[in-house]
């Protein structure tokens, strides 16, 4: 099996922003101990600040040959009608994760233009949240 693991904005502070919600490891080095964890499937990772590449990664993931698709949008899950429907666009399946709880968090991130789209919603449980999408589709 091969999943792609896409992030949003400012995923790439993971380790140094606001540790106290995000934990102070990098996803780069997540990223490195989940291969290690499920060296049966075949992980991609891709993350960016601009909301146009994360859609057309959305698009492009089934030509690419993934048949799972992780996605923490970060900010944009709460704002990005776009994303919202490249997720509905497509046939490859989406587990929107968050790492934080966004419930319990500002008002304005109980909004997820996402979740309608996907297979599933996990939140809350830190990067283990990835882990836990992983099992998902195996």
């Amino acid at each position: 099996m091969k999943i792609l693991l896409l992030n949003g904005p400012n995923l790439n502070l993971l380790g140094k922003r606001e540790p106290e919600i995000y934990g102070s490891k990098t996803f780069e080095d997540h990223f490195t101990e989940l291969q290690f964890q499920f060296k049966e499937v075949e992980l991609g990772y891709f993350q960016s600040n601009i909301e146009g590449e994360i859609i057309d990664k959305l698009q492009q993931a089934e030509e690419d040959g993934f048949e799972a698709v992780i996605l923490n949008a970060g900010a944009y899950t709460h704002t990005s009608v776009g994303i919202g429907d490249a997720v509905a666009g497509i046939k490859t399946p989406v587990v929107e994760v968050h790492i934080s709880n966004v419930m319990d968090r500002e008002e304005f991130r109980h909004l997820s233009y996402i979740s309608k789209h996907a297979v599933g919603v996990i939140s809350g449980f830190g990067l283990k949240s990835y882990e836990l999408a992983l099992k998902s589709f195996i």
